[in-house]
C-alpha cells in the first residue's frame, strides 16, 4: 500500500496492532469503541461552532480538561506511553501517542489534522487553508504559531537552532507508525529488553524495509542473542544498503568473526 492510500483508519489500526503485540488478548473492539464514544460526545458540541480556532479550543477542553489526557512527565520513557490501549486507559502518553489520539478524533469529526515530525517532539496542524497554527497535544493542546515553534525548538535543545521549513512539513501515516515503533525500540534497548526491541524492529521493517539502520540494529540484537546466522544476514544487508556507512568497518569485522 502506498503512503497516499493510507488513511487515519490505518493509523489507528496500526497503533492497535502494535499494542496487540504486547497484549495479545486485548479486545480491539473495546478500544475502537472508546474512540467512537468520544466522537459521539464531542460532535454535538461542535455543530454550532463555525470558526476553526474555536473548534480546536473546544476539542482541547474536552480531551485535556474533561477527559484528563496529559503528557507523562514523571515517566516519559515508560513503554506504556506508546501503547494506544494504555494511553486510552491511563490518559497518559508521549507527544506522538497523544497526537495520534487527537488526530483520530479530529478526522472522524470532519476536522482532519496532519502529523508534524518536529525534532525531538511531535505536533499536529489542522488541514485547513486559512489556519496556519500548530497544536501540541503533549502540552494540553497548546496552540503554536510558527514563531512559537522556533522558540520551542530552542527550548527542547537548550540552545538556538534555526527553524527549517522541513521541520513543519506533514509526515505520512507510515512514518508516524514507524516513529512509534522506533520509540519502542529505543525504550526497550534502554531497559535492556532485546527481545522486545527486536519485535519493534521487525514490525518497522514490515512497514519500511528500506531503512538500513533498522537492518543493522536487528543484526546487532540477533548477535547479542547468539542468533549468528540471522545476525550475519542482516548486517550484510545493512552494508549492501549503506556501503559507505561510518560504522561499516566495525560491522564488517563483526561479520568476519561470525563466519
Amino acid at each position: 500500500m502506498s503512503d497516499n492510500e493510507m488513511s487515519i483508519d490505518h493509523l489507528l489500526e496500526g497503533a492497535l496492532a502494535i499494542s496487540w503485540e504486547e497484549y495479545p488478548r486485548m479486545d480491539l473492539g473495546h478500544y475502537r469503541a472508546i474512540f467512537d464514544r468520544m466522537v459521539e460526545e464531542l460532535q454535538p458540541r461542535l455543530d454550532q461552532i463555525h470558526y476553526p480556532l474555536k473548534v480546536v479550543k473546544e476539542i482541547n477542553q474536552y480531551l485535556f480538561a474533561e477527559q484528563g489526557f496529559c503528557g507523562n512527565d514523571h515517566d516519559y520513557y515508560d513503554p506504556l506511553n506508546s501503547f494506544i490501549n494504555d494511553v486510552l486507559e491511563r490518559r497518559l502518553g508521549i507527544p506522538l501517542s497523544l497526537s495520534l489520539v487527537y488526530m483520530v478524533i479530529c478526522d472522524r469529526l470532519g476536522f482532519p489534522m496532519d502529523g508534524i515530525s518536529f525534532p525531538a517532539h511531535f505536533i499536529i496542524r489542522p488541514r485547513h487553508p486559512d489556519l496556519e497554527i500548530f497544536i501540541d497535544p503533549y502540552n494540553k493542546g497548546e496552540i503554536l504559531f510558527p514563531e512559537d515553534c522556533a522558540a520551542k525548538l530552542t527550548q527542547l535543545y537548550g540552545y538556538n537552532i534555526p527553524l527549517q521549513p522541513e521541520y513543519l512539513e506533514p509526515v505520512s501515516i507510515r512514518r508516524i507508525l514507524d516513529r512509534l515503533l522506533n520509540n519502542l525500540k529505543l525504550i526497550y534497548l534502554r531497559r535492556r529488553e532485546p527481545t522486545k526491541a527486536l519485535a519493534a524492529i521487525e514490525r518497522s521493517l514490515m512497514l519500511n524495509p528500506d531503512v538500513p539502520t533498522q537492518w543493522r540494529d536487528r543484526g546487532l540484537i540477533c548477535y547479542q542473542l547468539d542468533r549468528h546466522t540471522e545476525a550475519r544476514i542482516d548486517l550484510e544487508n545493512y552494508l549492501q544498503q549503506a556501503p559507505y556507512a561510518d560504522d561499516g568497518r566495525i560491522i564488517l569485522q563483526l561479520i568476519e568473526e561470525m563466519k
